[in-house]
């Protein structure tokens, strides 16, 4: 597997991509107004990590540098458990600074152990237009100590 830059060929791909991800996880809530352009406005301003297994794009992560957080991380369900999304997660915790941030759906239950299982903590609840998120930390102590690798 190779995780990489992203380079503006990976777009349309990753456009569908991240449309496919969210009807697959996101099973609650209505897509029904979703689009491929969405994919557009999410990364925006991030760093965006692609996820490269056997010569397909299997996912990408985006990342606030500035802030630490991990804004989106959307594996392609075609390639779930298979490490995709693990390596995603190591990649973009290696560029945090400090301690590292996420929001992710309270319903989202999959991705909540996840995080765990990588040395992320659940440190408060709040909420968005797609329902109450968790907000978690990842320590750089967890990194250093080999946890985040889970």
């Amino acid at each position: 597997m190779e995780i990489r830059l992203f380079t503006e060929s990976d777009r349309p791909f990753l456009r569908t991509l991240y449309l496919a991800a969210r009807r697959h996880s996101w099973t609650w809530l209505k897509g029904d107004a979703w689009q491929l352009e969405d994919f557009d406005a999410v990364i925006l301003g991030e760093t965006v990590l692609v996820a490269e297994l056997a010569g397909h794009r299997a996912g990408f992560a985006g990342v606030l540098d500035n802030d630490n957080f991990l804004h989106s991380l959307f594996v392609d369900p075609a390639f779930q458990g298979r490490g995709v999304g693990s390596a995603l997660l190591a990649a973009a915790q290696q560029l945090f600074t400090s301690t590292g941030a996420l929001k992710c759906l309270a319903q989202n239950r999959a991705a909540l152990a996840f995080y765990e299982k990588h040395g992320w903590h659940q440190e408060a609840r709040g909420e968005s237009e797609q329902g109450e998120y968790v907000l978690m930390h990842f320590p750089l102590t967890a990194r250093a100590s080999g946890r985040a690798t889970g």
